[in-house]
C-alpha cells in the first residue's frame, strides 16, 4: 500500500467524482445513445432540471458503495475479511424491500436474488454464484457499481484491492461481473500512484483470465482507440460487438464496462470529457457515470474536477445512505471519505488523526462545504455566499467563509446543513429515503466563529436549528444565544439543545444579522455536537407526519402511530423479527426505557446499541414465560434470562442501561440483570422497538443519561 501526501485529497476527489457521476447520469438512466442525442445532446453538465427531476437523490450506486464497505469497520479492519462477513453486512443494513437495492424480485434483480439467498441461509460467495443463480443473473452490473470504496482503501496496492473486490462482488455476482469489478478496482487503486493510462490497463487486466470476455473486450477497445481518435466510432463498434443484444438480463456487466473503458481512454485526462463520453453513450448511465467519475476523480484529483464547469456547488458534498442505521443516512462526501481514509490507515498500520478533534463539520478538504448552503428565503435571499478558505482555524488549516452583503433589519444571512431529511426529500420517488435525525435535545452543539478584522461594523451572530412542525411539516426557527461580534472577535459557541416536544430537528446553521446595513465576512471554523440525548419519544402537538419518519421502519407488516404516550405505536410483524429504530451510531452510555404491551408475539421488547438489524442488545419478553437479555451479532446469544409469567395485553415497564461493555436490565423499575459483555461488545448505537411474529404496543419511551 502506498499512501502519498495527497492521498486524503484524492480519496475525497474520488468520492466527489462518484456522486457527481451518479447525479449526472441518474435522470436519464437506461436511455439509448440515440435517444440521449435527440433529447439532450452531449451530456456536458447536469441535466436534471431539463427533465424536471431533483439533483440530490437516493441511489443504489451511492448507498451500496458506502454501505457494504462498512463490513471492514464492523469486523475490526481485518485484512482477511471474508465474503461471508460482507454478506452478513448486507443482512445487517438492508431493510428488505425498502433500502439500497433495486428490489426487482428473484431472478430479475441480481442483488435481490442474492439477498434472498443470504436470508435463506446460503452464505456468500454461494449467494451470488453462477452455480446458485445462473450465468445471466450472476453476470449483471452490480459487482462493479458497489466497488469503488474498496479501491480507495488500497491506494497503490491493486492486488489487495482486487482481493477485496472479489469477496465483495461475490456476495451477489460471479463470472464476467467479477472480472469487470476487478479491473475497475485495480484501475482505481493504481490511479493514486500511476498517471499512464496504458500502464494502468496493462496491470489491471493482468488480474483476470485472458480468455474472459472482459479481457478480450478491453483489448479490442484499446486497439480501436489506437486506430481512430473518434470516440463515437468506437462506441459504434462496442454496440456492434458487445452491445445489449449480445447479453441477457436487465443490465449486463460487459456492455456497461465497455463504456467506462471508452470514457477512460478517450478522455485525454479531462474529467468533464470522461463523464460526457460515458454518460452520452447511454445504457446504465448513473452506474457508469459514478464509476468513471470516481476513477477520474482519483486520477486527476480536485484540480481535475475543478478544471471544468462548477460541478461541486450544486452538490455541496451531499449524499444519502438510507439503511437500517438511519443516523448515518444524512451524510456528506467528507464524512464518507474519512471512513475510507481511516480504513486505509488501519490496513497499512499508520495513524489516523481525526480533523479538529473529531468535529462533524470541519471543512479541512479544499472546497468542501459539507452540506452547508445559503438559505433561500425572502428575508435571506441574496445576502450571503460561502467559500472554503485557508486559515481562520484554531485547530486546523481551513474554515468556511460566510460573505454577507446588505445584512440589515429584517435581512439576515443564514447558512445551514441538514440534520434530517430535507423538505424536498420527504416524499422522494425511486429509492426511498429512510433516516433518523442526527441531532437531538439534550445534546450540546459546539462551534467556533471568527469575524474578519476588515469588517467595518459589528454584527449579531447566533447558531440556530429548524424543527419540523405542524400539519404541513413546515420548518420553525429556534435560535441559540445571540452575540454582538466586532471586527476580529472570536466566539467558541456552546449550546445545549432544549426539548423540542417531539418535533425532529431538520437542520443546524448560523445566522448573521444587524440593525443597520453591514457587509463583510464571518468564518465558521467548525461545528459539531456530542452528549447523550435527553428526551421522550412522543407524538408532537400540532400534527404532521415527519416525526414518524424519524423511525426507520424495518417491520414487514404494519406500524401504527396511535397516541401521544401510551400506546405511542403498535407494531405488527408477520415473520421473523421486526424493528422500529431511531438514533445514531454515536450514542453511548445511556438509559432507554419504555412500556411494552404484547398482544400476541413470540417475543417483544426494547433494544440498545443498535448498529443495524443484526447487531444490538435487547431485553425481550418471550412467550415461553421468560425474560431474556440477548446480544444479536449475526446470531443471537443469551446473556441472562429469568422465568416470569408473561401475561398478554399487560403493560411491562422495561429499561436497558448501557455503560461501556456493561448492561443493566430493568423490569418495572427493579434491576433484573447486570452483566458485562467481554466478547466484542457493542459500545454505541441507536435504540429500537422489537417485535417477533405478532402484535405489540409501545409507549412512554424515553432516553436519558441517568
Amino acid at each position: 500500500m502506498i499512501i502519498k501526501d495527497d492521498y486524503e485529497e484524492r480519496v475525497y476527489a474520488g468520492v466527489l467524482g462518484k456522486i457527481i457521476g451518479v447525479y449526472v447520469g441518474r435522470p436519464f438512466e437506461g436511455w439509448a445513445y440515440e435517444h440521449i442525442m435527440e433529447q439532450l445532446g452531449e451530456i456536458n453538465y447536469y441535466v436534471h432540471e431539463k427533465l424536471g427531476k431533483p439533483l440530490i437523490v437516493t441511489d443504489d450506486d451511492i448507498s451500496g458503495t458506502f454501505t457494504f464497505f462498512r463490513a471492514l469497520a464492523d469486523n475490526d479492519y481485518d485484512p482477511d475479511l471474508t465474503a461471508e462477513q460482507i454478506g452478513q453486512t448486507w443482512l445487517n443494513y438492508l431493510v428488505e424491500g425498502r433500502t439500497v437495492l433495486w428490489w426487482g424480485g428473484m431472478g430479475n434483480s441480481t442483488e435481490h436474488t442474492a439477498y434472498l439467498r443470504l436470508k435463506s441461509g446460503i452464505p456468500a460467495p454461494l449467494s451470488g454464484s453462477i452455480e446458485t443463480n445462473s450465468k445471466v443473473v450472476a453476470e449483471q452490473i452490480g459487482a462493479q457499481i458497489f466497488i469503488d470504496a474498496w479501491a480507495m482503501a488500497c491506494p497503490g496496492d491493486p492486488e489487495m484491492a482486487v482481493n477485496f473486490a472479489k469477496k465483495a462482488g461475490s456476495v451477489s455476482h460471479d463470472g464476467e461481473a467479477l472480472y469487470g469489478a476487478e479491473v475497475l478496482v485495480a484501475l482505481e487503486s493504481l490511479a493514486f500512484v500511476e498517471s499512464d493510462s496504458d500502464k494502468m490497463l496493462d496491470t489491471a487486466v493482468s488480474f483476470i483470465p485472458d480468455d474472459s470476455v472482459i479481457y478480450r473486450m478491453i483489448g479490442d477497445i484499446r486497439d480501436w482507440h489506437k486506430k481512430n481518435d473518434n470516440w463515437r466510432k468506437t462506441r459504434e463498434l462496442i454496440v456492434a460487438n458487445y452491445g445489449y443484444d449480445k447479453y441477457g438480463g436487465n443490465c449486463h456487466m460487459v456492455p456497461n464496462h465497455a463504456l467506462i473503458i471508452l470514457g477512460f481512454l478517450y478522455s485525454e485526462d479531462d474529467f468533464q470529457k470522461a463523464l460526457m463520453i460515458t454518460n452520452t453513450s447511454g445504457w446504465d448511465t448513473d452506474c457508469n457515470g459514478g464509476n468513471i467519475g470516481c476513477l477520474m476523480g482519483i486520477k486527476l484529483g480536485l484540480e481535475g474536477i475543478n478544471a471544468g464547469p462548477d460541478w461541486r456547488s450544486p452538490v455541496a458534498d451531499k449524499l444519502y445512505l438510507p439503511t437500517a442505521d438511519g443516523g448515518r443516512t444524512i451524510t456528506d462526501a467528507v464524512r464518507e471519505s474519512e471512513e475510507i481514509i481511516k480504513a486505509a490507515r488501519k490496513l497499512s498500520g499508520t495513524e489516523f488523526t481525526p480533523h479538529k478533534d473529531c468535529a462533524r463539520y470541519h471543512f479541512e478538504f479544499p472546497g468542501s462545504v459539507q452540506g452547508f448552503t445559503v438559505e433561500d428565503s425572502p428575508e435571506s435571499r441574496g445576502t450571503a455566499t460561502i467559500e472554503n478558505i485557508e486559515g481562520r482555524s484554531s485547530c486546523g488549516h481551513r474554515s468556511l467563509a460566510i460573505h454577507f452583503n446588505g445584512v440589515a433589519k429584517g435581512r439576515q444571512a443564514r447558512i445551514a446543513t441538514p440534520t434530517f431529511m430535507p423538505p424536498d426529500a420527504i416524499n422522494m420517488s425511486g429509492y426511498s429515503l429512510y433516516s433518523s435525525p442526527t441531532l437531538y435535545p439534550g445534546q450540546t452543539i459546539k462551534a467556533r466563529l471568527v469575524v474578519d478584522s476588515g469588517n467595518k461594523k459589528a454584527v449579531r451572530c447566533c447558531p440556530y436549528i429548524r424543527l419540523y412542525h405542524g400539519e404541513n411539516n413546515h420548518l420553525v426557527l429556534r435560535r441559540g444565544e445571540t452575540r454582538d461580534m466586532s471586527s476580529g472577535s472570536e466566539w467558541n459557541i456552546t449550546w445545549d439543545i432544549e426539548p423540542t416536544d417531539g418535533h425532529p430537528i431538520a437542520e443546524v446553521g448560523v445566522e448573521i444579522s444587524s440593525e443597520k446595513r453591514a457587509d463583510g465576512t464571518v468564518y465558521l471554523d467548525y461545528l459539531t455536537w456530542d452528549g447523550t440525548p435527553e428526551f421522550s419519544f412522543i407524538r408532537p402537538e400540532g400534527g404532521g407526519s415527519v416525526w414518524q419518519q424519524a423511525w426507520v421502519n424495518a417491520v414487514d407488516s404494519q406500524v401504527h402511530f396511535i397516541g401521544k404516550d401510551l400506546p405511542l405505536c403498535r407494531i405488527i410483524q408477520n415473520e421473523g423479527t421486526g424493528m422500529l429504530i431511531q438514533g445514531t451510531r454515536e450514542w453511548k452510555n445511556y438509559n432507554f426505557e419504555g412500556m411494552v404491551n404484547p398482544h400476541m408475539a413470540a417475543s417483544s421488547g426494547i433494544a440498545v446499541c443498535v448498529q443495524g438489524l443484526k447487531r444490538y442488545y435487547a431485553l425481550l419478553l418471550c412467550n415461553d414465560n421468560k425474560i431474556r437479555l440477548v446480544k444479536e451479532r449475526y446470531g443471537q446469544t443469551i446473556l441472562a434470562e429469568k422465568e416470569i409469567e408473561v401475561i398478554l395485553d399487560k403493560n411491562y415497564q422495561l429499561g436497558l442501561k448501557t455503560n461501556g461493555s456493561e448492561l443493566t436490565a430493568m423490569l418495572n423499575d427493579q434491576v433484573l440483570f447486570h452483566c458485562k459483555d467481554s466478547e466484542k461488545p457493542l459500545l454505541s448505537g441507536s435504540i429500537a422497538l422489537v417485535c417477533q411474529e405478532g402484535r405489540v404496543s409501545f409507549g412512554y419511551l424515553r432516553i436519558h443519561n441517568k
